[in-house]
């Protein structure tokens, strides 16, 4: 079995991070780890548990499927991972509204 990217990972975390403005210090407190801890996940000195992982993708309002969704033998369209990432960034009212949009488009 193929070892997962985790440098990759980690540069997935930072780039949603930085887009959301937010800082290693807020992401560590939510997830209760150290600063530097967030810092060797992002720059692959440490490999991210699952549940960390898990933490962090909620503190940054993301899906674990979209850090892992390169780690996948069948990735979805660029495309699709585009929309999923421009959809992250949305707040709930915003998803509701696009929601109802592609169903009507449907």
């Amino acid at each position: 079995m193929k070892e997962l990217n985790f440098e990759r990972i980690g540069k997935k975390i930072k780039e949603v991070r930085l887009e959301k403005k937010l800082t290693q210090e807020y992401i560590a407190d939510i997830v209760d780890v150290n600063t530097s801890h967030i810092s060797n996940i992002e720059n692959n000195r440490v490999k991210v548990s699952l549940s960390t992982l898990v933490q962090i993708c909620n503190a940054l309002n993301i899906t674990v499927d979209y850090i892992l969704a390169e780690e996948y033998k069948q990735p979805s369209s660029a495309i699709e991972q585009e929309i999923l990432h421009e959809l992250n960034l949305c707040s709930d009212e915003t998803k509701e509204q696009i929601l109802k949009i592609v169903k009507a488009l449907q």
